[in-house]
């Protein structure tokens, strides 16, 4: 017996960063996005805890028990007294390192798939707990759909969406860390007056009536500074995406993945033809959203 788990990767329409804590995290307002590019995880039981992964970028993945998959086992395991004895099997197209949170859907899939493999019951704020444990993304990841994300990210309040969005995404030749995303963050306001973040209702406003463009003119990302300090050359591909006609172009989360709204399907795949072209990325896919979050395949 085994279970397939599949988990959509996620874009921030805005990201909104506060001043470092004492703990070392930042108090965020995150506006989260489900789209759909996937990474599924398949749990079969084992002799003991083992991660395989396959896809782009898979030799990036680490395999031991640092991998998010691994902890969701562990972390679920210990909470029913179990031995963690899977086989986790991630299948990626999440961009890797790419500020998608593929790690983290990662971790989510392979939580809802021991949930179900080893008929725990745990209940649906049990298993958001756990995310919170695992990382801010975490929880987002399990949910999908959209939805606001305060405290580190981890907190959530679902929001209305009125329509269907377009984005396209351009992956960079190499990742960015997040740790140092944020630690960059920290250098550039250095001795600022870091506002404390806020949702804004006009992007709020733009989601609930499925507006593309009041979309467009609304999204942020308070990370984007650090990630084209560390990664200058982001801002070709920001500017190509933007001569395309994207209606907006941001780096996706801490980065190094650039995501460009659109204002429908045929205005995407032009924005995406015309960066495939432009010699500013390694890949571009198209995908849309909100999609539902991590889904037990076959239920």
């Amino acid at each position: 017996m085994s279970v397939t788990v599949r988990v959509p990767a996620k874009v921030n329409v805005q990201l909104a960063v506060g001043a470092a804590r004492p703990d070392g995290f930042h108090d965020l307002a995150n506006v989260f996005l489900a789209v759909g590019l996937y990474d599924e995880v398949t749990v079969t039981p084992a002799d003991e805890l083992r991660v395989t992964c396959e896809g782009p970028d898979a030799g990036q993945v680490p395999l031991d028990r640092t991998n998010l998959a691994a902890r969701a086992a562990l972390i679920l395991a210990e909470r029913r007294g179990l031995e963690p004895a899977v086989h986790l099997h991630i299948a990626k197209d999440i961009p890797v390192a790419g500020g998608m949170a593929g790690g983290s859907a990662d971790g989510a899939g392979a939580l809802l798939a021991c949930d179900a493999l080893w008929g725990t019951g745990a209940s649906r704020d049990e298993l958001l707990d756990i995310c919170a444990e695992l990382g801010s993304d975490v929880p987002f990841s399990l949910v999908g759909g959209a939805a606001l994300g305060t405290g580190r990210g981890e907190k959530l309040r679902a929001l209305e969406v009125g329509g269907t969005f377009q984005w396209v995404f351009a992956m960079a030749e190499r990742g960015l860390s997040t740790p140092a995303v944020f630690r960059e963050f920290d250098r550039l306001t250095e001795g600022l007056d870091v506002p404390e973040p806020v949702a804004s209702e006009e992007l709020l406003d733009a989601l609930a009536t499925g507006d593309p463009d009041a979309l467009g003119s609304a999204v942020s990302n308070d990370l984007q500074s650090a990630a084209l300090s560390l990664f200058p050359e982001l801002a070709d591909t920001l500017a190509a995406g933007r001569a395309a006609g994207a209606l907006a172009a941001l780096v996706s989360g801490s980065g190094p993945t650039t995501a460009f709204l659109a204002r429908d399907a045929g205005a995407a795949e032009k924005v995406a033809e015309v960066l495939r072209t432009s010699g500013t990325c390694r890949s571009v896919r198209t995908a849309s959203g909100p999609v539902q979050g991590a889904t037990v395949l076959g239920d």
